[in-house]
Protein backbone atom coordinates (compact mmCIF):
# COMPACT_ATOMS: atom_id res chain seq x y z
CA UNK A 1 0.00 0.00 0.00
CA UNK A 2 1.27 3.45 -0.98
CA UNK A 3 1.84 5.81 1.49
CA UNK A 4 -1.16 8.22 1.02
CA UNK A 5 -3.19 5.02 1.64
CA UNK A 6 -3.38 3.80 -2.34
CA UNK A 7 -3.44 0.83 -3.71
CA UNK A 8 -0.51 0.29 -5.69
CA UNK A 9 -1.60 -1.31 -9.22
CA UNK A 10 1.64 -1.80 -11.43
CA UNK A 11 0.55 -2.39 -15.62
CA UNK A 12 2.98 -4.08 -17.57
CA UNK A 13 2.23 -3.37 -21.19
CA UNK A 14 1.60 -0.48 -23.66
CA UNK A 15 -1.15 -1.49 -25.80
CA UNK A 16 -5.22 -1.86 -25.70
CA UNK A 17 -5.11 -4.07 -22.83
CA UNK A 18 -3.23 -1.73 -20.76
CA UNK A 19 -4.30 1.68 -21.55
CA UNK A 20 -8.19 0.27 -20.99
CA UNK A 21 -6.91 -1.29 -17.56
CA UNK A 22 -5.31 2.57 -16.27
CA UNK A 23 -8.83 4.35 -17.64
CA UNK A 24 -10.69 2.21 -16.36
CA UNK A 25 -9.01 2.24 -12.82
CA UNK A 26 -9.53 5.94 -13.22
CA UNK A 27 -12.79 5.78 -13.42
CA UNK A 28 -14.07 2.71 -11.15
CA UNK A 29 -11.61 3.54 -8.08
CA UNK A 30 -10.58 6.95 -8.85
CA UNK A 31 -8.08 8.38 -5.97
CA UNK A 32 -8.11 4.75 -4.18
CA UNK A 33 -5.66 3.29 -7.08
CA UNK A 34 -2.02 4.89 -7.64
CA UNK A 35 -1.45 3.53 -11.52
CA UNK A 36 1.98 3.20 -12.92
CA UNK A 37 2.57 1.50 -16.16
CA UNK A 38 5.77 0.19 -16.93
CA UNK A 39 6.31 -0.55 -20.97
CA UNK A 40 9.50 -0.64 -23.28
CA UNK A 41 7.47 1.32 -25.76
CA UNK A 42 8.06 4.73 -26.37
CA UNK A 43 4.97 4.97 -28.71
CA UNK A 44 1.36 3.72 -28.36
CA UNK A 45 0.55 2.49 -32.13
CA UNK A 46 -2.88 2.01 -33.09
CA UNK A 47 -2.38 -1.00 -35.33
CA UNK A 48 -6.08 -2.34 -37.06
CA UNK A 49 -5.81 -0.08 -40.24
CA UNK A 50 -2.03 -1.34 -40.63
CA UNK A 51 -3.89 -3.85 -42.76
CA UNK A 52 -5.19 -1.18 -45.33
CA UNK A 53 -2.26 1.02 -45.68
CA UNK A 54 -0.67 -1.26 -48.56
CA UNK A 55 -3.77 -0.47 -50.74
CA UNK A 56 -4.23 3.47 -49.29
CA UNK A 57 -7.41 3.11 -47.63
CA UNK A 58 -6.08 3.64 -44.38
CA UNK A 59 -2.53 4.04 -42.26
CA UNK A 60 -1.74 3.28 -38.77
CA UNK A 61 -1.39 6.28 -36.22
CA UNK A 62 1.22 6.67 -33.83
CA UNK A 63 1.04 8.34 -30.50
CA UNK A 64 3.38 9.57 -27.63
CA UNK A 65 2.80 6.72 -25.24
CA UNK A 66 4.07 9.04 -21.63
CA UNK A 67 1.23 11.87 -22.87
CA UNK A 68 -1.19 8.80 -23.11
CA UNK A 69 -0.87 7.33 -20.01
CA UNK A 70 -0.99 10.44 -18.10
CA UNK A 71 -4.09 11.31 -19.85
CA UNK A 72 -5.49 8.46 -18.62
CA UNK A 73 -4.30 9.47 -15.68
CA UNK A 74 -1.28 6.97 -14.46
CA UNK A 75 2.29 7.37 -14.28
CA UNK A 76 4.59 6.03 -17.11
CA UNK A 77 7.52 4.20 -16.69
CA UNK A 78 9.93 3.34 -19.29
CA UNK A 79 11.15 -0.54 -18.69
CA UNK A 80 10.34 -4.06 -19.65
CA UNK A 81 9.43 -7.02 -17.14
CA UNK A 82 11.62 -9.35 -16.74
CA UNK A 83 10.48 -11.41 -13.78
CA UNK A 84 7.80 -11.19 -10.43
CA UNK A 85 8.05 -12.03 -7.04
CA UNK A 86 3.89 -12.95 -6.35
CA UNK A 87 5.12 -13.71 -2.72
CA UNK A 88 7.23 -9.99 -2.09
CA UNK A 89 4.68 -8.35 -4.48
CA UNK A 90 7.69 -7.39 -6.44
CA UNK A 91 8.90 -6.85 -10.21
CA UNK A 92 12.17 -7.17 -12.01
CA UNK A 93 12.43 -5.19 -14.58
CA UNK A 94 15.17 -6.05 -17.41
CA UNK A 95 17.67 -3.58 -16.38
CA UNK A 96 17.74 -4.66 -13.37
CA UNK A 97 16.11 -2.67 -10.96
CA UNK A 98 13.19 -3.70 -8.93
CA UNK A 99 9.35 -2.00 -8.28
CA UNK A 100 6.75 -3.10 -5.66
CA UNK A 101 3.15 -3.24 -6.11
CA UNK A 102 -0.42 -3.83 -4.39
CA UNK A 103 -1.78 -5.53 -7.46
CA UNK A 104 0.16 -6.38 -11.11
CA UNK A 105 -1.58 -6.52 -14.35
CA UNK A 106 0.59 -8.67 -16.90
CA UNK A 107 -0.39 -6.64 -20.21
CA UNK A 108 2.62 -7.64 -21.85
CA UNK A 109 0.98 -8.68 -25.33
CA UNK A 110 2.30 -11.56 -27.78
CA UNK A 111 5.33 -11.77 -29.92
CA UNK A 112 4.98 -12.47 -33.46
CA UNK A 113 6.89 -15.16 -35.64
CA UNK A 114 7.07 -16.94 -39.36
CA UNK A 115 4.27 -19.36 -39.30
CA UNK A 116 4.86 -20.43 -42.64
CA UNK A 117 8.29 -20.70 -43.90
CA UNK A 118 8.65 -19.29 -47.57
CA UNK A 119 5.41 -17.51 -47.48
CA UNK A 120 5.28 -13.64 -46.94
CA UNK A 121 4.09 -13.30 -42.83
CA UNK A 122 1.86 -10.19 -42.85
CA UNK A 123 2.51 -8.85 -39.32
CA UNK A 124 0.88 -5.75 -39.17
CA UNK A 125 3.32 -2.42 -40.36
CA UNK A 126 6.14 -4.43 -40.74
CA UNK A 127 4.56 -6.38 -43.25
CA UNK A 128 3.46 -3.15 -45.86
CA UNK A 129 6.86 -3.20 -47.94
CA UNK A 130 6.47 -7.06 -48.56
CA UNK A 131 2.78 -6.27 -49.66
CA UNK A 132 3.83 -3.29 -51.63
CA UNK A 133 6.43 -5.59 -53.31
CA UNK A 134 3.84 -8.74 -54.02
CA UNK A 135 1.44 -5.79 -55.61
CA UNK A 136 4.21 -5.09 -57.56
CA UNK A 137 5.08 -7.47 -59.32
CA UNK A 138 1.50 -8.75 -59.85
CA UNK A 139 1.04 -5.83 -61.37
CA UNK A 140 4.31 -6.29 -63.77
CA UNK A 141 2.86 -9.66 -64.47
CA UNK A 142 5.48 -11.98 -62.85
CA UNK A 143 2.39 -13.44 -60.48
CA UNK A 144 -0.38 -15.50 -61.72
CA UNK A 145 -1.80 -16.84 -58.34
CA UNK A 146 -1.40 -15.72 -54.78
CA UNK A 147 -2.67 -17.56 -51.83
CA UNK A 148 -3.20 -16.34 -48.25
CA UNK A 149 -3.21 -18.66 -45.27
CA UNK A 150 -3.00 -18.58 -41.51
CA UNK A 151 -1.85 -21.21 -38.76
CA UNK A 152 -4.01 -22.94 -36.61
CA UNK A 153 -2.69 -21.11 -34.06
CA UNK A 154 -4.63 -18.53 -31.54
CA UNK A 155 -5.29 -15.27 -33.92
CA UNK A 156 -7.28 -12.88 -35.11
CA UNK A 157 -8.62 -13.96 -38.12
CA UNK A 158 -10.24 -10.57 -39.80
CA UNK A 159 -7.05 -10.12 -41.52
CA UNK A 160 -6.78 -13.29 -43.96
CA UNK A 161 -9.70 -12.25 -45.39
CA UNK A 162 -9.03 -8.60 -45.83
CA UNK A 163 -5.86 -9.03 -47.25
CA UNK A 164 -6.83 -11.03 -49.81
CA UNK A 165 -10.16 -8.85 -50.35
CA UNK A 166 -8.25 -5.82 -50.96
CA UNK A 167 -5.61 -7.31 -52.71
CA UNK A 168 -8.42 -8.45 -55.14
CA UNK A 169 -9.95 -4.99 -55.13
CA UNK A 170 -6.55 -3.24 -55.58
CA UNK A 171 -5.78 -5.36 -58.80
CA UNK A 172 -9.49 -4.62 -60.30
CA UNK A 173 -9.18 -1.04 -59.75
CA UNK A 174 -5.94 -1.33 -61.42
CA UNK A 175 -6.80 -3.07 -64.28
CA UNK A 176 -4.93 -6.34 -63.80
CA UNK A 177 -6.09 -8.87 -65.14
CA UNK A 178 -5.08 -12.45 -65.12
CA UNK A 179 -4.17 -12.92 -61.19
CA UNK A 180 -6.10 -15.59 -58.74
CA UNK A 181 -6.43 -15.21 -55.51
CA UNK A 182 -7.02 -18.96 -52.96
CA UNK A 183 -7.59 -18.11 -49.47
CA UNK A 184 -6.12 -21.46 -47.49
CA UNK A 185 -7.30 -21.80 -43.68
CA UNK A 186 -7.41 -24.14 -41.12
CA UNK A 187 -10.80 -23.15 -40.15
CA UNK A 188 -13.99 -25.79 -41.15
CA UNK A 189 -16.14 -22.20 -42.40
CA UNK A 190 -14.95 -18.97 -43.14
CA UNK A 191 -14.41 -16.43 -40.27
CA UNK A 192 -16.06 -19.33 -38.44
CA UNK A 193 -15.20 -17.61 -34.77
CA UNK A 194 -18.02 -14.88 -36.03
CA UNK A 195 -20.68 -17.43 -36.77
CA UNK A 196 -22.76 -18.83 -39.42
CA UNK A 197 -24.15 -15.12 -40.75
CA UNK A 198 -20.56 -13.95 -41.12
CA UNK A 199 -19.81 -16.87 -42.87
CA UNK A 200 -22.51 -16.71 -45.46
CA UNK A 201 -21.70 -13.63 -45.78
CA UNK A 202 -17.55 -13.72 -46.54
CA UNK A 203 -18.51 -16.63 -48.64
CA UNK A 204 -20.62 -13.96 -50.85
CA UNK A 205 -18.00 -11.32 -50.54
CA UNK A 206 -15.32 -13.93 -51.68
CA UNK A 207 -17.57 -15.28 -54.45
CA UNK A 208 -18.01 -11.58 -56.10
CA UNK A 209 -14.08 -11.12 -56.51
CA UNK A 210 -13.95 -14.96 -57.59
CA UNK A 211 -11.11 -15.95 -54.56
CA UNK A 212 -11.28 -19.60 -54.58
CA UNK A 213 -11.07 -20.55 -50.89
CA UNK A 214 -9.90 -23.90 -49.39
CA UNK A 215 -11.23 -24.66 -46.07
CA UNK A 216 -10.16 -27.27 -43.10
CA UNK A 217 -6.35 -27.03 -44.67
CA UNK A 218 -3.37 -26.32 -42.45
CA UNK A 219 -0.67 -24.26 -44.48
CA UNK A 220 2.96 -26.23 -43.68
CA UNK A 221 4.88 -24.28 -45.99
CA UNK A 222 5.86 -22.48 -49.74
CA UNK A 223 8.21 -23.61 -51.80
CA UNK A 224 9.09 -23.68 -55.24
CA UNK A 225 5.83 -22.49 -56.73
CA UNK A 226 3.48 -24.66 -54.10
CA UNK A 227 1.78 -24.16 -50.71
CA UNK A 228 1.90 -27.55 -49.08
CA UNK A 229 -0.77 -28.10 -46.88
CA UNK A 230 -2.37 -30.72 -44.54
CA UNK A 231 -6.28 -31.75 -44.51
CA UNK A 232 -6.35 -30.55 -48.38
CA UNK A 233 -5.13 -30.51 -51.34
CA UNK A 234 -1.64 -28.49 -51.82
CA UNK A 235 -2.22 -25.16 -53.79
CA UNK A 236 -0.34 -24.29 -56.84
CA UNK A 237 0.63 -20.59 -56.68
CA UNK A 238 3.81 -17.74 -57.23
CA UNK A 239 3.27 -16.46 -53.64
CA UNK A 240 1.74 -16.84 -50.56
CA UNK A 241 1.47 -14.91 -47.31
CA UNK A 242 0.69 -16.05 -44.15
CA UNK A 243 -0.67 -14.74 -41.01
CA UNK A 244 2.34 -15.11 -37.60
CA UNK A 245 2.17 -17.28 -34.93
CA UNK A 246 1.97 -15.84 -31.81
CA UNK A 247 3.77 -16.45 -28.49
CA UNK A 248 3.94 -15.19 -25.51
CA UNK A 249 7.32 -13.57 -24.36
CA UNK A 250 8.96 -15.47 -21.39
CA UNK A 251 8.71 -13.51 -17.61
CA UNK A 252 10.34 -15.23 -14.91
CA UNK A 253 8.07 -16.29 -12.22
CA UNK A 254 4.74 -16.05 -14.17
CA UNK A 255 3.21 -19.22 -15.14
CA UNK A 256 2.90 -19.98 -19.08
CA UNK A 257 2.51 -22.50 -21.09
CA UNK A 258 4.54 -24.40 -23.92
CA UNK A 259 3.49 -20.86 -26.41
CA UNK A 260 4.39 -18.62 -23.47
CA UNK A 261 -0.03 -17.48 -22.91
CA UNK A 262 -1.35 -17.31 -19.74
CA UNK A 263 -4.19 -19.29 -17.84
CA UNK A 264 -6.47 -16.85 -16.06
CA UNK A 265 -9.85 -17.13 -14.18
CA UNK A 266 -13.12 -15.40 -15.39
CA UNK A 267 -12.21 -11.89 -13.24
CA UNK A 268 -8.63 -12.19 -14.88
CA UNK A 269 -6.67 -13.86 -11.91
CA UNK A 270 -3.24 -15.34 -13.13
CA UNK A 271 -4.11 -18.96 -11.77
CA UNK A 272 -1.83 -20.33 -8.88
CA UNK A 273 -0.62 -16.42 -7.90
CA UNK A 274 -2.07 -13.62 -6.10
CA UNK A 275 -2.86 -10.45 -6.66
CA UNK A 276 -1.45 -10.84 -10.56
CA UNK A 277 -3.52 -10.48 -13.33
CA UNK A 278 -3.24 -10.69 -16.58
CA UNK A 279 -5.18 -9.64 -19.88
CA UNK A 280 -4.65 -8.85 -23.85
CA UNK A 281 -2.69 -11.19 -26.23
CA UNK A 282 -0.52 -13.10 -23.61
CA UNK A 283 -3.43 -15.31 -21.80
CA UNK A 284 -4.81 -18.24 -23.40
CA UNK A 285 -7.76 -17.24 -24.62
CA UNK A 286 -7.56 -17.91 -28.19
CA UNK A 287 -9.25 -14.50 -29.96
CA UNK A 288 -6.06 -12.40 -29.99
CA UNK A 289 -7.84 -8.71 -30.90
CA UNK A 290 -7.86 -5.09 -29.25
CA UNK A 291 -11.62 -6.03 -28.37
CA UNK A 292 -10.88 -8.67 -26.33
CA UNK A 293 -8.23 -7.42 -24.70
CA UNK A 294 -10.13 -4.69 -23.75
CA UNK A 295 -13.24 -6.54 -22.12
CA UNK A 296 -10.57 -8.34 -20.20
CA UNK A 297 -9.05 -5.34 -19.22
CA UNK A 298 -12.47 -4.11 -17.59
CA UNK A 299 -12.94 -7.39 -15.57
CA UNK A 300 -9.70 -7.22 -13.96
CA UNK A 301 -10.69 -3.07 -12.96
CA UNK A 302 -13.54 -4.29 -11.47
CA UNK A 303 -11.66 -6.74 -9.64
CA UNK A 304 -8.62 -4.30 -8.47
CA UNK A 305 -10.95 -1.43 -7.71
CA UNK A 306 -13.73 -3.70 -5.64
CA UNK A 307 -10.22 -5.13 -3.60
CA UNK A 308 -9.66 -1.11 -3.19
CA UNK A 309 -12.86 0.00 -1.73
CA UNK A 310 -14.43 1.29 -4.64
CA UNK A 311 -18.45 0.83 -4.79
CA UNK A 312 -18.05 -1.56 -7.51
CA UNK A 313 -19.45 -5.39 -8.40
CA UNK A 314 -16.36 -7.72 -9.95
CA UNK A 315 -17.66 -8.07 -13.34
CA UNK A 316 -16.25 -11.39 -15.02
CA UNK A 317 -14.91 -11.31 -18.49
CA UNK A 318 -18.20 -12.65 -21.30
CA UNK A 319 -16.36 -11.90 -24.25
CA UNK A 320 -18.45 -10.61 -27.15
CA UNK A 321 -16.67 -10.23 -30.66
CA UNK A 322 -16.79 -6.99 -32.74
CA UNK A 323 -14.97 -6.52 -35.78
CA UNK A 324 -15.02 -4.19 -39.08
CA UNK A 325 -13.87 -6.61 -42.20
CA UNK A 326 -12.22 -4.28 -45.06
CA UNK A 327 -13.47 -5.36 -47.71
CA UNK A 328 -12.17 -2.86 -50.92
CA UNK A 329 -15.67 -2.51 -51.40
CA UNK A 330 -17.14 -1.09 -48.08
CA UNK A 331 -16.93 -2.82 -44.88
CA UNK A 332 -19.24 -4.75 -43.23
CA UNK A 333 -19.35 -4.71 -39.28
CA UNK A 334 -19.13 -8.03 -37.41
CA UNK A 335 -20.73 -9.00 -34.47
CA UNK A 336 -21.19 -12.33 -32.30
CA UNK A 337 -21.31 -13.91 -28.87
CA UNK A 338 -18.35 -16.00 -28.13
CA UNK A 339 -20.54 -18.62 -27.53
CA UNK A 340 -22.39 -18.27 -30.76
CA UNK A 341 -25.71 -17.68 -29.23
CA UNK A 342 -25.98 -14.69 -31.94
CA UNK A 343 -23.73 -12.69 -34.67
CA UNK A 344 -25.05 -9.64 -36.75
CA UNK A 345 -23.34 -8.49 -39.71
CA UNK A 346 -24.28 -5.17 -41.48
CA UNK A 347 -23.25 -2.50 -43.69
CA UNK A 348 -23.51 0.18 -40.87
CA UNK A 349 -21.76 1.00 -37.83
CA UNK A 350 -23.11 -2.21 -34.79
CA UNK A 351 -21.21 0.20 -31.96
CA UNK A 352 -20.12 3.50 -31.35
CA UNK A 353 -17.79 5.00 -31.84
CA UNK A 354 -17.41 2.90 -35.38
CA UNK A 355 -13.68 1.84 -34.47
CA UNK A 356 -11.58 -1.12 -35.26
CA UNK A 357 -10.72 -1.13 -31.29
CA UNK A 358 -13.76 -1.47 -28.93
CA UNK A 359 -13.47 -0.48 -25.21
CA UNK A 360 -15.39 0.88 -23.27
CA UNK A 361 -13.26 3.64 -21.56
CA UNK A 362 -10.54 3.00 -24.42
CA UNK A 363 -12.63 4.07 -27.77
CA UNK A 364 -13.76 7.36 -26.50
CA UNK A 365 -10.74 8.17 -24.89
CA UNK A 366 -8.61 7.49 -28.47
CA UNK A 367 -11.34 9.10 -30.45
CA UNK A 368 -10.40 12.35 -28.10
CA UNK A 369 -6.91 11.79 -27.85
CA UNK A 370 -6.02 10.60 -31.77
CA UNK A 371 -9.03 11.87 -33.45
CA UNK A 372 -9.54 8.72 -34.61
CA UNK A 373 -13.03 9.25 -34.90
CA UNK A 374 -15.84 11.90 -34.50
CA UNK A 375 -15.89 11.60 -30.47
CA UNK A 376 -18.48 14.30 -30.06
CA UNK A 377 -20.92 12.12 -31.17
CA UNK A 378 -20.13 9.16 -28.70
CA UNK A 379 -23.44 8.40 -27.18
CA UNK A 380 -23.70 7.52 -23.32
CA UNK A 381 -25.67 6.76 -20.57
CA UNK A 382 -26.71 8.51 -17.72
CA UNK A 383 -23.58 7.32 -15.62
CA UNK A 384 -21.41 8.33 -18.42
CA UNK A 385 -20.88 4.58 -19.62
CA UNK A 386 -20.54 4.80 -23.50
CA UNK A 387 -23.38 3.10 -25.03
CA UNK A 388 -23.08 0.55 -28.14
CA UNK A 389 -25.35 1.04 -31.21
CA UNK A 390 -27.73 -2.24 -31.87
CA UNK A 391 -28.33 -1.62 -35.21
CA UNK A 392 -32.17 -2.53 -36.01
CA UNK A 393 -32.18 -4.07 -39.66
CA UNK A 394 -35.37 -1.99 -40.36
CA UNK A 395 -34.40 1.59 -39.14
CA UNK A 396 -31.28 1.24 -38.07
CA UNK A 397 -31.90 3.70 -35.09
CA UNK A 398 -31.82 1.59 -31.97
CA UNK A 399 -29.68 2.28 -28.99
CA UNK A 400 -28.51 0.04 -26.01
CA UNK A 401 -26.46 -0.14 -23.23
CA UNK A 402 -22.76 -2.09 -23.74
Amino acid sequence: MAANGRTQVLIAGAGVAALETALALRALAGELVSVELVAPEREFAYRPLSVAEPYRYGEMRRFPLDRLVAAAGATPHLGSLAGLDAREKRVTLADGSARAYDALVVATGAQQHEAVPGAITFGGPSGRGAIDGLLARAAAGELRRIAFTRPPTPIWPLPLYELALQTAAYLADQFIRGVEIVVATPEPHPLAVFGDRASDEIRRLLGLRGIEIVLGATPVCWSEGELLLTGGDDVRCDAAVALPRLEGGPIDGLPQDGSGFVATDELGWVLGLTDVYAAGDITQFPVKQGGIAAEQADAVATSIASDAGAAVRPRTFEPVLRGILLTGMGPRFVRAEHDGRSSVVDMQPLWWPPSKIVGRYLSPFLATQLGLVGADAAPVDAEGVQVEVTVDTRDHSAWSPV
